[in-house]
């Protein structure tokens, strides 16, 4: 479900401390019924556990392949153009506690790239030609009582080229992408949750015989 901006910007995270000069895209909330304040590790395990682009639905998949088409043509993705070369790593602005703290994991499933993760707390971060992208995730306290996943999209547009590309592409992540990352993600939940109730009761009834 799509929130408000202020959702992002009211909430007292860590992220806002180094990203002053990205804009917020987006807003998002994901259900994850059951979950505590503890359950932030879990869900991203669980999210990674789903699997990456391979596992998403077609439409999303046919994007994607499509947006890696045209950016090999046009020369957007070259390493030259990525994290480390055209922008600097947002690691190199984060406070010592921060940095400090474990990273989280990456993998070429994933081409956002681990920036830090905490308890409640996490970013990764993509650039190119077109944009300098930051994938923020938290974790609050919905209006019914559990925990929910949030994702904020904040983005720095290289120039015009920049602009035009995040114009262009926002009917289709509204439409698509969105969507389908709501219904993976909240799966990869579920999924996550009855694994652990099975586990649980295999467990209890070994115990009681």
């Amino acid at each position: 479900m799509r929130l408000p901006k202020t959702e992002h910007t009211s909430r007292p995270w860590r992220v806002h401390e180094f990203t002053s000069d990205f804009a917020i895209e987006d807003v998002w909330s994901f259900h994850t019924p059951g979950a505590g304040p503890d359950d932030f590790p879990a869900m991203l395990a669980a999210m990674r556990a789903s699997g990456g682009l391979a596992q998403q639905p077609w439409p999303a998949r046919f994007l994607f392949a499509l947006r890696w088409k045209i950016g090999a043509l046009l020369g957007w993705d070259k390493p030259s153009a990525g994290v480390g070369n055209r922008v600097t790593s947002l690691r190199d602005r984060l406070p010592d506690d921060i940095r400090d703290a474990p990273r989280g994991s990456d993998n070429e499933a994933m081409p956002l790239k681990a920036v830090y993760e905490l308890d409640m707390e996490s970013a990764r971060e993509l650039a190119n030609k077109t944009v300098h992208t930051v994938m923020h995730l938290g974790w609050v306290r919905g209006t019914n009582g559990d925990y929910e996943l949030r994702m904020a999209a904040l983005v720095k547009p290289n120039g015009l080229v920049g602009r035009l590309y995040m114009a262009a592409i926002a009917p289709f992540r509204y439409l698509i992408v969105y969507p389908a990352l709501t219904r993976r993600w909240e799966r990869a939940w579920l999924d996550r949750d009855h694994h652990h109730d099975h586990v649980k009761a295999e467990h209890e009834e070994g115990t009681s015989r």
